[in-house]
């Protein structure tokens, strides 16, 4: 599972909402949406995923009710002041949200994302590495404990009772800095 056949490349803000076609303004807040990318012909799914597709919806869109087709996650962000320096938006409650979320999946790809997450979600001490097993197929699994609320950050308890299973792909350090940019392109709140 450490070569990466299709690996995720997912687009930055457009800066456009995609139900009104009208240009996000800095300091407007907005939605930002990850959902899964329609399979091409003769793809099959799981094998040849597609991965995700960001799509920006401007709130009051959003609070129409309108939402893409095949939702996978979203997070509430604000488009920056251009004078402003960039940064990385990178919620962790919208982290572990993701995590969870990819929990299920057994496309390589997605698993790698998943993966990376909780990295992340490990250097900030969200997420605790307590073991790893092999499976009998060879699959390296890490159980994982993340905190029981994310918003208290590192000072908040550990959520013992509720353990994560954390399938590694054995990336290589280039695998894990291409998977990383590519998260960072997800959750980058910044417009071009």
């Amino acid at each position: 599972m450490s070569q990466l056949n299709n690996p995720y490349q997912i687009q930055r803000t457009t800066g456009v909402c995609a139900f009104t076609e009208r240009k996000l303004e800095p300091g407007e807040e907005y939605v930002a949406t990850l959902v899964d990318a329609p399979l091409e012909e003769g793809q099959k799914p799981g094998k040849d995923d597609p991965g995700f597709i960001r799509i920006d919806i401007s709130m009051q869109a959003w609070d129409e009710g309108k939402r893409p087709e095949n939702l996978f996650s979203f997070w509430k962000t604000t488009v920056p002041e251009p004078s402003k320096k960039k940064k990385l938006f990178v919620d962790d409650s919208v982290l572990m949200n993701l995590l969870l979320r990819l929990a299920d999946e057994t496309q390589p790809q997605r698993q790698a994302f998943r993966f990376v997450i909780a990295l992340i979600l490990m250097r900030k001490k969200l997420l605790r590495y307590d073991k790893s097993a092999k499976q009998e197929d060879g699959t390296e699994v890490w159980t994982m404990t993340p905190k029981m609320d994310v918003a208290k950050g590192h000072m908040g308890k550990w959520d013992e009772k509720n353990k994560l299973q954390i399938i590694d792909p054995h990336l290589d350090e280039d695998q894990i800095q291409q998977v990383s940019d590519q998260l960072g392109q997800i959750l980058e709140g910044e417009l071009e």
